[in-house]
């Protein structure tokens, strides 16, 4: 029996993609686990697995189509002994969502009501219906000696898969079969961008000025999405300090000496990053998300590091910080970010954390104020270090190198004194780094 293969949700926020490039053609054999196609999510190129084997029958989606929709027919698997001439109902190729996407939404309507229902359970031996199962999956069975007529398929329409047969002991139907799944309800988008004239009215302002359209994809979508959301529904607070790294760059240059036969060189963000995950562990109740209807405290530190990409931005996940030591926070941070910018991270490598840093100290920028990035309960922006004149501890005046950091805090999540205990931390920490090797 031929089965459709779907456009997956490789993100819990993925609502559509772009299938960027067919790795197999029509006619090909595959197995579990060969790689399909690769599909552009609104964050990552990602690299799209087959979960069963058969024979590439048809190709439904052409290479390069933007806006395919999660869960529409990508492809046509036929199983063994079927040839293309098999496919009967193989939906029509899938137009650009464009124009046209209003009317096919609508013509899809009743389709989609009938494909909500259930898959009907595989019959039994005795009823004569035949029982759909993948060759794999009868190969497994046969092998084990399970009965395939005491299995419920979790694939398309009911099929009996590799998963489903693989816990399953000789001569009985598993204990409990496998609950077909739905691929992960994206999150609910933010609103559209409110409060500013239409398109229309925008491009009219403009008529007679030479300019350029650029096209919105997914990943800027998403950040214009979010942190709109976030300014209108989080109410941010802002706390600054001044840091003093004098004491922590003559550190870093003793221990870049030392690390350099190594090949390790370690970065002030890399110990900005350590100086927060152990402040989070030093304040637990700032280690916090805001979870909608409740508050939850993580025990370990998972903190983000903003990256900039071309178009736009990710927030790579370093997770147990505190645990690590520097040369280890550096390694990975360097491969996270190289990663990001080749837009190879996977969705749990970018998601989740419970406070960000945002650097733009390299580039010049003396302070900012950061967005956070919900559900974060804060974000720390970090600017430039630079040398100014400071008053000495018996009040002479002396030259230091200091650096402004800004924490954005969510208010529902943390209050002002907590915030303020938090952002000390991290400069206490900063402005003795030995300690945060002890």
């Amino acid at each position: 029996m031929a089965t459709e293969i779907l456009m997956p949700a490789l993100s819990p926020t993925m609502e559509e993609g772009t299938l960027a490039k067919w790795l197999v053609k029509e006619g090909d054999t595959v197995s579990a686990g060969d790689l399909l196609a690769e599909i552009e999510t609104d964050k990552a190129t990602m690299e799209f697995e087959a979960v069963d084997e058969g024979v590439v029958g048809k190709l439904l989606v052409a290479e390069g189509t933007e806006g395919v929709k999660v869960n529409t027919p990508i492809a046509v698997m036929l199983d063994e002994g079927e040839s293309a001439s098999d496919i009967s109902s193989a939906p029509a190729k899938a137009e650009a969502p464009a124009a046209k996407q209003a009317e096919a939404e609508a013509e899809a309507a009743p389709q989609s009501a009938t494909a909500a229902k259930p898959a009907p359970a595989a019959p039994k031996s005795g009823d004569g219906a035949r029982i759909f199962a993948s060759p794999l999956a009868r190969r497994i069975a046969a092998d084990k000696g399970i009965d395939l007529a005491g299995i419920t398929g979790s694939g398309p329409h009911g099929r009996i898969v590799k998963a489903d047969v693989e816990g399953a002991k000789a001569g009985t139907a598993p204990a409990a079969a496998a609950t077909e799944t739905a691929a992960p309800k994206p999150a609910a988008p933010a609103a559209a961008v409110a409060a500013g004239p239409s398109s229309d009215a925008v491009v009219a302002m403009y008529q007679g000025r030479a300019y350029e359209e650029v096209k919105l994809d997914g990943m800027r979508k998403t950040i214009a999405a979010r942190l709109t959301e976030a300014k209108q529904t989080v109410p941010h607070f802002y706390l600054r300090r001044e840091i003093r790294l004098d004491a922590l760059m003559k550190f870093r240059a003793e221990l870049n000496k030392q690390l350099e036969p190594r090949g390790v060189k370690l970065s002030v963000n890399d110990f900005i990053i350590k100086a927060c995950a152990l402040a989070l562990q030093a304040v637990p109740d700032a280690n916090a998300v805001w979870a909608g209807d409740k508050v939850l405290r993580l025990k370990p530190s998972d903190v983000a590091v903003a990256v900039a990409i071309e178009g736009g931005l990710f927030t790579p996940v370093l997770k147990d910080a505190e645990m690590k030591s520097l040369s280890a926070l550096s390694a990975e941070m360097k491969d996270l970010a190289k990663r990001a910018r080749d837009r190879k991270l996977a969705p749990q490598e970018y998601q989740g954390g419970t406070f960000a840093i945002s650097n733009l100290g390299m580039f010049g920028i003396e302070n900012f104020d950061a967005v956070i990035n919900p559900p974060h309960g804060a974000i720390l922006a970090v600017g430039a270090g630079l040398k100014k004149p400071v008053v000495g501890k018996d009040g002479e005046l002396t030259v230091a190198t200091v650096m402004s950091v800004t924490l954005s805090v969510d208010h529902r999540v943390i209050d002002g004194a907590l915030g303020a205990e938090l952002l000390t931390q991290i400069v206490e920490n900063l402005e003795n780094p030995m300690v945060m090797l002890a």
